[in-house]
């Protein structure tokens, strides 16, 4: 079974009260090296078999379509999910 992420951020020009709240708390809990935050949304999208360039570009489609409100959000990455485990440490 493969998964594709997806990931729906905020249009830059669009007011992110989370992102506000967020960053404003995290002084005082002693983090103050961070000076922004937005705050978005990821998907993670189930396939049975392999995550082909065909299955990517359907990915696209629905997060262009339903996972992301073009009006005020952009689609910032459709990607393999196992790609991504490869090269991030927790």
């Amino acid at each position: 079974m493969g998964r594709v992420v997806v990931e729906v951020m905020p249009k830059p020009e669009i007011l992110d009260p989370q992102g506000k709240a967020v960053v404003g708390a995290l002084p005082r809990l002693g983090f103050t090296q961070f000076s922004g935050v937005r705050q978005g949304k990821r998907f993670e999208l189930e396939v049975d078999g392999e995550v082909t360039p065909e299955v990517l570009e359907a990915a696209r489609q629905a997060a262009g379509t339903l996972l992301s409100n073009p009006v005020i959000e952009d689609v910032v990455r459709v990607a393999d999910a196992s790609e991504e485990s490869a090269g991030v440490s927790a």
